[in-house]
Parts: C-alpha cells; structure tokens; sequence
C-alpha cells in the first residue's frame, strides 16, 4: 500500500484500537505522518474518547521537535537514538515495514496474531531501551548533548570516527601519539591535513604529543612547515594514544600491531566519548604530559647550553696552562735559588693541577655528547703496566720514604716477548690505570698496592677477556660513595672533582669492558675496612688466549690438588 492507503490504514487502526496503541519510527517517520492533520485529530479524539493508551519511540531532532510536544499531550514519548525502526502496533493489528521514498509511504499490514504479538515484543525492547522524551529535548533546546562511552571494535567505524573527529575541530585539539608510526598513518588518512587546516584557517590550538624519529620527522617538519602554530614535543612510546577535540569528545586508541602501516591495522579498539568528567580527566593527563616534556625540552636546552659554555671555558683554560708549565719549567732549570724552586714547584704544581680538571671536564662533555672517540691500536698491556709502575714507583719513595710499596703480579707465562696484546686506545688505557692507581695511592698512606692481571674466571664469551686489578690497603670506600661510585662528582675527599671514575667507567664500557669495586673483606681491624679494590675488564686479542688458557688451567690444577688435599 502507499500514501492514501497507507494513512487510512492507520486512522482505521486507532478507530479499532481498544486498549493501547504503540508507534515505533526514526526521525522522518514523525514528520511524515503526524504532519497529517486527520492522524492527528484521530489520535486525540480517541486519547479522550477511550482512554487509549498511546506510547511512542522516535528518534528526536531538533527537526521534529515541535510534533513532539505535540504528541506529548496525551501520549508516553520516548527517544532512541539512530531508530530506524517504523511499525504500529495494537492489541489486535499491526502495520509494518513502513518505509519512505522522496515523497511515497509504503507499509505492509497484518491482523494476524502472531505476527501481532510480534511486533509488540519488539515494540517493548526498544520502550525498555529508550529514554524520557523531556530529557532529550531539554538537552536539544539547551545545547546540551547526552553523555556517552563506547568501545568500538569494528575499524572501519574506528577509523570514520577518528577522521570525523579530526574534521569537526574548531578550537582545540590534544593528541598524543602512541608511536613514531601512529603520526605516519595519521597522515595517510588525512588526519593531519585537517589539523593544519584548523590551525589555519579558524585559529585552533594544536598540541602534539609523539615520539620524534627519523621514520617521522619529515613528516613533523612539513607539518610545522605548513601551519607554524601547531606544537610538536618529543615524546616517549607506549601502547595507547590519545586525541581530545574541542574539550567536547575524546577518543583513546588501544594498538593491537603498533607496526602496521594502516591505521585500520594498527588497532585493537577505541574507546569514544563525550563525557565530561572522562574529557576532563583525559585533558588532564594530556596536560600533566605536556608541562612535563616542555620542562624536559626547557631543561635539555639549559643542559645544552651549560655543556656547550663549559666546554668553551676549558678549551679557554687549558690555553694558557701549557705555556704556564712550560715556562715555570725553564725557570727552574735556570735558578739555584731554593725559595724560587719552591715557589716555581708550587705553581707547576697547581697548573697541572689545573690541567688535570680542564682535561676532566672536556672528556665528561665528550662523553655525554657521545663524542669520546677512541684511537685503537694493538699494544701489550703487561708492558704498558709495567712502564706506568716503573715511572710511579721513583715517584713514591721520594713522597713516601718507603712506606708504600708497589707489587705487579704478572699472569704465568709472560717473558720477555710475552705478553697480553689488546687492542684499544693506549691513550686512554694509561688514564683508567692512572686514575684509579692515583686513588690508591691518595687513600693509602702506608702498606700495599697490589696490581694484578689475569684471565676472568667465568666468560661465557667467545672472545678472552683480562681482568686489571689494584687492591690497596688504605680507608676502604664509603658506604655512603658506594650506591654512586662512578657516577659524577662522587667523593669524600676535599681534592679532586670527583670525575675521574666517572670518566674511567665510561672508557671502560666504551671499549667493551666493565669496571667495578669492592671493599676488601679479608682483613679487618677493630671492624674497620682494610682498604678497597678496583677493577676493569677489557677483551683480548687472539693471540693471546695461549696465556689466558694457560692460567686458567694453572688455576683450575691448583683448585683439584686442593680437593684431593
């Protein structure tokens, strides 16, 4: 049936109706049938002359908000979002399948019972789902919306959400990237491009959160190419992103493959919503995030800054050192005069002093600028030690009158061309053996330094590696110093800047090796530590690993005769 039958149909249904009408239909169905007059009149007259109960679920717009205060009179109306179901139903009859085609209704009618009861089934599923019809209304007319949270799973509907989201800034919009890859496929679906034109063309404020990679930073140049006003920081990884439109909806993303190229693809679900304590809740984390990796920026800047001053001020400093030495040098090989000698050895004293610290300081803003290159060769370390002692030793019997010795215990095996061959930076080998020799020989005022070198007990490596150790028998290490041993300015002690373990764990590690300390435990007087031991590992070349094998087996014949004993 169609128009004409279609109306008359229904003014018969209400005429034959006894007890209840039930009207079920999406926005258009309202407008298109109510704005009948005769549908009308016949509802009211039998709403009075029956008593006839009459319910009715309708999806309400500001459309047809007019015909439902007028259906309200009278009538139950409630609202249900995206209905598009359209059907009447009564005790005894129903029309169903009503549809709309331009300007034509069409339906199909049925007095069949169990088709009836039905319909009135379904009609109670969606009475029981659908809200107050004053709730909506008042929200249409006072601009509000209903609060909702739903988590879709469905992509396809994920990703129209998301780019219709993007679409409809006006104002503001937060996002944060979960990965370098997520503002990559942003980008595909357009995302971004709709970002740009918001901040172009209304003024809206976009922040961005993601990590800056080079997979991506093409892409985030472009974009900040495009419109200046967008704000990308750097930010960290994770497993979830967040973008916040307007202050109204937000969406927070769940990844499934964070390395998928698709945004589809990417996805486990989403979770979508314009509630305001959930908005409120998500803009404050975003903001929180925010503050916090602009003061990371802010402070990575001052670091930047402070780094690059230092590093001029020692280049500047160790400029006048060398000639400083040099001279004072020449001028006490040029006197006799006792008082001269000592006021020249006081100021070559404190220049190498000085040289040492502007030395410390360009070898720590190396480092941390990852710029401490090494110089490689291939050289004994066993002659390398043995010249170092050598040079120390004349040194500390005119300081110490004998009262501090040195002991080099040799691995088995080394004789005269013999010896450990490493390859590395000679350079600054001889600078950890020295900084941490110098240690022992500045805590220890009287007794033993014991250097040793051998093969490392356990190595579960393919290439051999040697251990270098320096036992002393001074005050030990603090227990306080311990926790942050080779960490920056970490000591006790009124002289020195605290940079050398520092520096020597960082030499250390860039050669492969790694470096360690310990109190020594097998001697205590009156529960007090009997000095401390330190030590650095470092690989070996191949050729040497006849010696190391020839320890380790030395020390594992020595480990049974033991067991026999």
């Amino acid at each position: 049936m169609h128009n004409a039958e279609v109306i008359n149909t229904l003014l018969q249904i209400f005429s034959n109706a006894q007890y209840k009408i039930d009207i079920c239909g999406n926005s258009k169905f309202l407008t298109k049938v109510f704005s009948f007059s005769a549908v009308n009149k016949i509802r009211l007259d039998a709403c009075k002359r029956k008593g006839l109960r009459q319910r009715y679920v309708f999806e309400i717009t500001k459309e047809n908000i007019y015909y439902c205060k007028t259906l309200m009179k009278g009538a139950e109306l409630r609202h249900l979002d995206e209905n598009e179901a359209n059907f009447v139903t009564t005790e005894i009859e129903c029309l169903g399948f009503v549809t709309m085609q331009k300007e034509s209704l069409q339906a199909t009618y049925s007095d069949i019972i169990e088709i009836v009861e039905q319909q009135q089934s379904v009609f109670e599923t969606f009475w029981n789902k659908a809200i107050p019809a004053e709730n909506k209304i008042r929200e249409i007319e006072e601009g509000l919306n209903s609060e909702y949270l739903e988590v879709i799973s469905d992509r396809k509907k994920a990703t129209d959400i998301y780019i219709e989201l993007a679409r409809s800034v006006e104002k503001e919009a937060l996002f944060l990237f979960a990965n370098s890859k997520s503002i990559i496929r942003a980008d595909r679906l357009g995302v971004l491009d709709c970002l740009i034109d918001a901040s172009k063309s209304k003024g809206a404020l976009i922040k961005i959160i993601s990590p800056i990679t080079q997979e991506n930073s093409q892409i985030v140049q472009q974009t900040c190419e495009k419109a200046p006003n967008i704000r990308i920081l750097n930010g960290g990884s994770s497993h979830s992103g967040l973008f916040i439109a307007d202050g109204k909806r937000f969406i927070r993303f769940q990844l499934k493959e964070p390395k998928a190229e698709e945004f589809s693809d990417a996805i486990a679900l989403i979770e979508h919503s314009n509630s305001s304590v959930g908005v409120y809740s998500a803009r404050s984390f975003f903001e929180l995030l925010w503050n916090e990796r602009l003061q990371y920026e802010k402070l990575k800047q001052v670091d930047e800054m402070k780094s690059e001053f230092i590093n001029v001020a020692a280049h500047e400093l160790r400029t006048p050192i060398q000639p400083i030495l040099s001279l004072s040098q020449v001028l006490q090989s040029g006197t006799n005069d006792t008082k001269q000698q000592e006021l020249l050895d006081i100021i070559v004293r404190n220049a190498k002093r000085l040289q040492r610290l502007t030395d410390d300081i360009l070898d720590v803003t190396k480092i941390e600028s990852h710029s401490l290159n090494l110089n490689k060769e291939r050289f004994n370390l066993i002659e390398l030690i043995s010249n170092i002692l050598q040079d120390v030793t004349s040194q500390i019997e005119k300081a110490n009158s004998g009262k501090l010795k040195l002991v080099f215990y040799k691995p088995n095996g080394d004789s005269g061309n013999q010896g450990i061959v490493i390859e590395a930076d000679k350079a600054r080998i001889t600078q950890v053996f020295l900084n941490l020799l110098n240690n022992a020989i500045k805590f220890t005022e009287e007794g033993t330094i014991s250097i040793d070198v051998k093969a490392a007990e356990e190595n579960n490596n393919d290439d051999d590696v040697i251990i270098v150790s320096i036992k002393d028998t001074g005050d030990g290490i603090d227990s306080e110093i311990m926790p942050r041993l080779f960490t920056k300015f970490a000591s006790k002690c009124s002289e020195g800047t605290g940079l050398g373990l520092y520096i020597s764990k960082s030499i250390v590690e860039a050669h492969g090796g790694k470096i360690w300390a310990e109190n020594n435990s097998d001697a205590t007087v009156e529960k007090r530590t009997m000095g401390a031991t330190f030590y650095f590992s470092l690989p070996v070349m191949n050729k040497s690993s006849a010696i190391l094998n020839q320890h380790k087996q030395q020390k594992q014949d020595a480990d049974n005769q033991r067991r026999r004993i």
